[in-house]
């Protein structure tokens, strides 16, 4: 087994590969001209579960393994003995002995100081899942994660082929990577691997292990053919130990709580097979391991005497609070020493502006000294013992507020004389906005990545060097959707003031374009209201100029792209940009094609695609020509959370978004024409014809996974409606070799074919969302008119009205012309309210899963109506009756998996002295040791403060589930990656609970 640690399997996260498959892929490039030279983790010598091992690591590891290779040989581990009664046999019991956390200094980081850089291959929300993981750290410990600016030793967030993958501590010597792989991108997944960063191995690896846990080996996956022959074993050596040179627990126990430790089933044959143990109980129960949930208040301790931090103070993010000196005002006590790290949003270094900190002393008595030599505050303008000094204070004296020149104050207490004052007191609170002069920084909403605080207005004026224009870039953004952007929203203007021309004013989900000034000035404004809070937003602005004016085009040979802060190099249609980043070179795809008819198809298609290929059609067709492009096959990689597809009908885009491989679909010839399409996955797109005689077609795959592609034909066909609309008085709908007329909303076709009149008005709606409009919309709807909408969804949901625009004659209490919504099937429904005039009223949601509109208009003035959004929503109170009734954990359930991001809470009630009863039909939600990402929770009363029935995940649907009293509560919640089919659940009103609970 000498040779065993050389040929250690490379495993990260879940891809399985040789080291070697690591030399594949390049470096990531974080701007066109310069690339980090990091220590790549999938380059490491061999790895055990997600840790990547040196050589020096294998030198330990390989001791290990004839240790634990002779310990087997003798003592066979199995489920059998890892019982509590067993484990007391033995005499195991709880010990405070080794943990696993690196005893080696230089593994550990100076000062606690962590510089960090984000890979520009990654996503505005990973990016704030990275800031919120590295701010729980920071929350509980002294470890501080920082910007990189020049610092040589730092950690690189990137995605790497070896999926999650991290060395253990500080390397030294330059960048070392941490690779965050697709699927790996949670919270609880990041929180781990900054542990091993920070200096942890895995728990279950500590030296004295076996006293704690058990190994189940016979339930190990078994290894590949060459990793057999060579290792004879499977995946065991995940799960060998490190020695005690390797680890110290500074006087902390085991911790089965801890995020640093396996869960019950990792590297098992199957997720019913326990691999690991406890073996005896904690407070009278088997402790649950593999938690990826939050830090353990083990980790926190542990990390806290690694770093040695200090024993008092804390770290404060919220974006007011309060802090004293310790037994204040009774007094402190000598030798004291605390620190306070105040920190109102993520760590970033000097370049940060989203706020300023203002202290103010509330009462200071502390020993009066010459230069404060023994007791005293110390206030420092950053995030460590070293950042500029704003001040040391002692005496009775209150010191003048103190203004921070960015986000992060340290504040150091250190009492050292005999004489005993009443110590201190301070508040602080975050002010966001301010005036910018400078020439790059970065601007955050307050408390980001976390949310949002209501009724908040923070205004920037952004100022860089004159002849310069202001660049912006979003990095992150999540806040409040509205259509107007009446509620939340964020304010560009070019220029210094609220009067400069407006650039545009953004919310929602949907990272805003690139921004830029005409001047050296850029104002900005972010408002909150009252109501709905969201992660907010995170920016970038620089000074920039047209780095392609240079009369040598930059030595790009066909086209030089200005980018902000740098340029690109381009290549025409029917070429692609070779290694040089310069040159371009006759491409296998793409190109500008000007004939009537033909097929477009992905490189080596039907066989995959090669990785990092970007294609690129242009078709063009005579004026007064539209192109017809349909596929005959298409398979992409998917998202996460399967196949997806986003289409679009002439201006209506969905919101899935493709964030790997995809097609593009647009009519025009550039980035910014209209849009039709991003495809992924597997199923074919609608037949998608153009606005116009030019069509552009965009294929993109990335560096990981390749599928066949895709095959398309097009054709050009005269536009018959270009000419005087195709005689039609509406609307003329191009098809080929023809065209037909059609009517808007409330008229119908004349025998004619061409005019329109008035039809009959009663509509019924049965899609998932859609848009509903008043008859003749957007002109004026016509006199003496009444319609009807009865709009249904999916059962267990509820619908919700969103307003575009209203224009309709006002009056006070809209006896004229109104649109009346009720709460039901019909007008006999309690009503949701009667809207006139002109005020967009807010979005209206119904109880159940019918709502009906009722419009009229009276024969006096017209106007041009409304129009409005309408789509299901989840959750909501529904009657449990004797008749059994279906609950859905989606709209879309059987079309679609369940969204990401869906928090949706069901209130099942049944009359006086009947119970609920629920019985699964389907139940397939994110599976996870803890439920800790997607899950079902199911609560015993009306709501959740009662009893909690189960937190269920995976495919094992719950037991039939009955009620004790005459509710029950349905809370479901996914994150914003893996998604699955969902469930559906039946549910009815019984008596049967009542015997059932009498009898228990």
């Amino acid at each position: 087994m000498d040779s065993a640690p050389a040929v250690l399997l490379l495993l990260c996260g879940l891809s399985v590969s040789l080291a070697a498959d690591g030399e594949a892929a390049g470096a990531i490039f974080f701007n066109p001209e310069d690339a980090v030279d990091y220590k790549d983790p999938c380059k490491a010598a061999a790895f055990m579960g997600d840790i990547a091992l040196d050589e020096e690591d294998l030198r330990m590891f390989k001791a290990s393994q004839d240790v634990d290779t002779e310990q087997h040989a003798n003592h066979t581990n199995s489920a059998g003995n890892s019982s509590s009664n067993d484990g007391a046999a033995d005499g195991l019991s709880p010990r405070r002995q080794k943990r696993a956390a690196s005893s080696r200094p230089e593994r550990v980081w100076p000062d606690g100081i962590i510089p960090y850089v984000i890979g520009g291959n990654f996503s505005g929300s990973q990016r704030a899942i990275f800031r919120q993981a590295m701010r729980h750290w920071e929350k509980h410990t002294c470890v501080i994660f920082t910007e990189r600016t020049t610092e040589e030793s730092y950690i690189v967030f990137t995605n790497r082929p070896c999926g999650c993958c991290s060395y253990v501590g500080r390397r030294g010597g330059g960048p070392q990577a941490i690779s965050i792989g697709k699927n790996c991108c949670k919270f609880g997944i990041v929180v781990h691997e900054l542990g091993h960063v920070i200096g942890f191995w895995h728990e279950h690896t500590r030296p004295d292990r076996d006293e704690h846990v058990s190994i189940v080996r016979d339930n190990i996956q078994p290894g590949t053919e060459v990793v057999t022959v060579l290792l004879h074993r499977g995946q065991d050596y995940n799960f060998l130990k490190t020695e005690p040179g390797e680890v110290d627990s500074l006087g902390e126990g085991y911790d089965f709580g801890s995020i640093m430790h396996y869960a019950r089933n990792t590297f098992s044959r199957s997720i019913f097979l326990d691999t690991i143990l406890p073996r005896y109980d904690v407070n009278g129960i088997q402790p649950s391991i593999g938690q990826r949930t939050r830090l353990s208040e083990g980790d926190i301790a542990q990390a806290r005497k690694l770093y040695k931090c200090a024993r008092c103070g804390e770290s404060l993010q919220d974006s007011a609070g309060n802090l004293s000196s310790p037994g204040f005002p009774n007094g402190y006590s000598a030798l004291t020493h605390c620190v306070w790290r105040i920190s109102v949003t993520p760590g970033e270094k000097h370049l940060s502006s989203v706020s300023q900190i203002v202290l103010n002393f509330t009462s200071m008595d502390l020993f009066r000294s010459n230069l404060c030599w023994f007791d005293y505050v110390e206030v420092r303008d950053g995030f460590w013992r070293k950042a500029p000094l704003k001040g040391r204070f002692c005496s009775n004296m209150t010191p003048d507020p103190i203004v921070s020149s960015g986000s992060r104050l340290w504040i150091e207490f250190r009492g050292s004389s005999p004489w005993v004052g009443k110590g201190f007191s301070a508040s602080y609170e975050a002010i966001c906005g301010g005036e910018l002069v400078r020439d790059r920084g970065q601007i955050q909403s307050p408390n980001y990545p976390d949310d949002y605080q209501p009724n908040k207005m923070c205004v920037w004026k952004i100022t860089v060097a004159e002849g310069f224009q202001v660049g912006l870039t979003f990095q992150s953004f999540e806040i409040e959707k509205h259509d107007a952007c009446t509620y939340d929203y964020v304010e560009v203007r070019d220029g210094g003031s609220d009067s400069s021309p407006l650039i545009g004013r953004f919310c929602g989900y949907n990272k805003p374009e690139n921004l830029q000034s005409s001047s050296n000035q850029l104002w900005l404004k972010f408002v909150s209201d009252g109501s709905v809070n969201k992660a907010g937003f995170a920016a970038s602005f620089l000074k920039e100029m047209d780095e392609c004016s240079r009369p040598d085009n930059r030595l790009c040979e066909q086209r030089c792209m200005n980018t902000l802060g740098s340029y690109r190099c381009a290549c025409d249609p029917g070429f692609e940009l070779a290694a040089d980043r310069r040159s371009c070179d006759a491409a296998a795809c793409g190109g500008f094609i000007t004939s009537l008819n033909g097929s477009l198809s992905t490189p080596g298609w039907p066989r995959e695609y090669p990785h990092n290929k970007n294609c690129v059609w242009q078709l063009v067709a005579p004026v007064q020509y539209r192109i017809t492009l349909t596929f005959d096959g298409f398979e992409t990689e998917g998202n996460d959370v399967g196949s997806a597809q986003i289409s679009i009908v002439i201006v209506v885009v969905s919101q899935q978004v493709c964030k790997y491989d995809y097609v593009e679909v647009r009519s025009g010839l550039s980035t910014d024409s209209k849009i039709h399409g991003k495809f992924c996955g597997t199923e074919k797109p609608d037949v998608i014809t153009s606005l116009q005689n030019n069509m552009m077609i965009e294929f993109k795959s990335d560096n990981t996974v390749s599928k066949r592609g895709f095959k398309a034909h097009f054709f050009c066909d005269v536009d018959e409606c270009s000419k005087g609309n195709g005689g039609c008085q509406h609307e003329c709908v191009n098809t080929f070799g023809s065209y037909r007329c059609q009517c808007r909303s409330g008229f119908m076709l004349h025998d004619n074919k061409h005019d329109c009149k008035e039809a009959g008005c009663d509509h019924f709606v049965n899609a998932v969302s859609g848009t509903i409009s008043s008859p003749n919309w957007p002109n004026k709807y016509p006199s003496k008119k009444a319609c009807t909408w009865s709009l249904t969804t999916t059962p267990g949901h509820r619908i919700q009205l969103i307003f575009n625009e209203v224009d309709m004659e006002a009056h006070l209490e809209c006896a004229y012309d109104h649109l009346e919504i009720f709460d039901g099937r019909d007008v006999r429904a309690p009503t949701l309210g009667r809207f006139c005039g002109t005020k967009t009223p807010d979005p209206v949601t119904s109880s159940s899963n019918k709502m009906f509109l009722h419009f009229f208009s009276d024969n006096s003035v017209q106007k041009r109506g409304f129009e409005a959004s309408y789509r299901a929503e989840c959750g909501g109170s529904l009657k449990s009756e004797v008749k059994t009734k279906d609950l859905y954990s989606h709209a879309q359930f059987g079309d679609n998996n369940y969204p990401g991001g869906s928090d949706c809470l069901w209130v099942l009630t049944a009359e006086k002295g009947y119970g609920v009863e629920i019985i699964f039909q389907v139940f397939e939600i994110e599976e996870e040791a803890d439920c800790g990402y997607d899950y079902l929770e199911l609560y015993d009363g009306a709501d959740t403060k009662s009893p909690r029935l189960g937190r269920h995940c995976g495919s094992v649907a719950p037991e039939d589930v009955y009620s004790a009293g005459d509710a029950i509560v349905l809370k479901f919640h996914s994150d914003d990656s893996i998604s699955r089919k969902g469930f559906h659940a039946r549910y009815t009103s019984t008596k049967f609970q009542d015997t059932l609970h009498t009898s228990i």
